[in-house]
């Protein structure tokens, strides 16, 4: 028990007052295909580092809204709409596609800061280095907690130039086929699997940086056979291996600090950036507070729900607040609504048990379900990110037409 505690107050202490995601790591692009957005679609999510709240946008459902408690990752989404508002393409790649600008000092006093709620200038204000290129991690991917820890990694990939030759020749090789040779005959997993690196991804120190509470990581360990750090360096090695990696930005960034142009995020993209400035971007509402209170202040109905990994969070030390939540969920769903979520866990057992209330009767929140398993499975095989134990897609029964 004393050591659960120190985990989570380790957790706390890294996620109170600190940026925590400098980019999503959840694959919008099956996403997408689960969601199914039309025009007609509200969708309410956790904001994370805003890029999904983009991508979705995209899609041009009615309304977008990011909710998040951490205040600096909802100042992270206002700050790219304020760029896209006010920047040129040119100017918003080089600050979110390679991570810094020179002349970020004057384009945010002048042009950029106008464009901020006031916690959002007050947070920025204090982080002009995030973006100049002046600090010694002088990318803006390499800044925040899980940057501190990408920037550590590329620090360690460097000090190993067969390593770091290894690795770039992974993310510029031109399919799968390739990338299986180059990892064989480079031995990549004898180069980066070193006994360090192995006891680091077993401290809740590191799993704090990346934002792994302690019970995700409960769930790992009881879940899959070596724990952790076997986890990691399997989910890793099929990235490597299995997936193509030239159109895999998610590890391109965190291995380099920067997008390429031909890489990138679908909010990057110059034609994208066009459709923001002419109205998508104005579909987008940022709220800082948890999913159950924006929904229960929220007048409107919601169709599409993406809750990302965070009942990992709730399930073990807040299960009532969980049992709310879900709740909300149902008091604000509109009909046809889905629901996608993730987990570290290989399975999840703590939705369907939940008890909630439904059509003036209490109810198992598993009856209200109807899980689109064989999507749900084909999809996660690809995704891009691989990090995630499962995902789940689903529709709530009681709520179609």
């Amino acid at each position: 028990m004393a050591f659960q505690w120190l985990a989570n107050r380790c957790f706390t202490a890294v996620h109170r007052q600190n940026l925590v995601y400098n980019t999503c790591w959840e694959d919008p692009e099956i996403d997408r295909q689960a969601l199914e957005l039309g025009p007609n679609d509200n969708v309410a999510l956790i904001t994370s580092a805003g890029c999904n709240a983009l991508d979705y946008a995209l899609e041009s459902p009615r309304e977008v809204h990011a909710i998040d408690v951490n205040p600096l990752q909802n100042a992270l989404l206002e700050l790219k709409l304020a760029t896209i508002k006010s920047l040129a393409h040119d100017d918003f790649f080089r600050l979110f596609g390679q991570g810094r600008h020179p002349q970020w000092h004057s384009l945010y006093k002048d042009a950029v800061r106008q464009h901020l709620s006031d916690q959002a200038k007050q947070i920025w204000d204090l982080r002009g280095n995030f973006f100049d290129g002046s600090h010694r991690r002088r990318s803006f991917y390499f800044r925040g907690t899980a940057g501190l820890f990408a920037w550590l990694i590329n620090g360690y990939v460097k000090r190993s130039p067969e390593l770091r030759a290894a690795i770039d020749e992974l993310l510029d090789a031109p399919s799968v086929e390739h990338q299986r040779e180059i990892y064989s005959r480079r031995n990549v997993d004898r180069l980066l699997w070193t006994r360090p690196l192995r006891w680091a991804l077993r401290r809740d120190t590191t799993m704090a940086m990346l934002g792994v509470p302690r019970s995700q990581r409960n769930q790992i360990d009881q879940g899959y056979p070596g724990g952790i750090a076997d986890f990691i360096q399997d989910r890793i090695a099929s990235v490597f291996q299995n997936t193509p990696l030239k159109k895999n930005y998610f590890w391109r960034v965190y291995l380099t600090g920067e997008y390429s142009d031909q890489c990138c995020p679908e909010y990057l993209r110059a034609v994208n950036f066009d459709r923001f400035k002419s109205g998508l971007a104005d579909r987008i509402s940022v709220h800082t507070s948890t999913m159950e209170t924006f929904l229960t202040n929220h007048n409107g109905s919601i169709s599409r729900f993406v809750l990302l990994d965070h009942m990992d969070w709730l399930y073990d030390r807040y299960p009532e607040h969980l049992a709310s939540e879900w709740q909300a969920i149902l008091d604000r769903a509109a009909t046809h609504s889905r629901i996608l979520w993730r987990s570290a866990a290989l399975k999840v057992d703590f939705i369907d048990p939940l008890r909630v209330w439904y059509d003036g009767r209490r109810c198992r929140l598993g009856d209200l379900l109807s899980y689109h398993t064989d999507l749900a499975k084909k999809l996660h095989v690809c995704d891009r990110v691989n990090t995630y134990g499962s995902f789940y897609v689903a529709d709530l029964k009681g709520m179609a037409a």
